[in-house]
């Protein structure tokens, strides 16, 4: 599987936001792009797509900054990627030809699993220290 660098930027970003998170605590752009060494340009476009979505919340100003919307254990790993790149998780198999519904079929059952496994892992999970978690896909 592909990844595409907008969507791990979003996840470490996401993960960074939830070590930090009581509710009002802002983190500045500068302290997240230097955190999880990606560029602040790319990373404030990233973090308007998760604003956008419902995932995190910014405020402006001198003392502004980002944080996240909810608690980290309601927020899933699905719900960042429909916010930054909602077409790792779209089948796109035509379903034309003798094969194509059998091929399309199949394709929606992967797409389905994949749904439901990135539904079960939350960003709490992804800010947690590696090993600490187990996940069962």
């Amino acid at each position: 599987m592909k990844i595409s660098q907008k969507l791990e930027y979003a996840c470490r970003a996401v993960a960074q936001l939830a070590k930090h998170h009581d509710g009002r605590t802002l983190t500045r752009l500068e302290d997240l792009a230097q955190r999880e060494a990606v560029s602040s340009n790319f990373l404030v476009q990233i973090l308007n797509d998760l604003r956008r979505a419902g995932i995190i919340e910014s405020r402006r100003g001198k003392a502004g900054g980002y944080l996240l919307a909810r608690p980290p254990a309601t927020i899933t790993l699905r719900q960042v990627v429909l916010a930054v790149d909602p077409t790792l998780v779209q089948a796109s198999v035509k379903n034309e030809g003798e094969s194509g519904p059998a091929v399309h079929h199949a394709w929606d059952q992967v797409s389905a699993k994949l749904h439901r496994a990135l539904d079960q892992i939350t960003i709490e999970t992804l800010a947690s220290p590696p090993g600490s978690s187990m996940y069962h896909i």
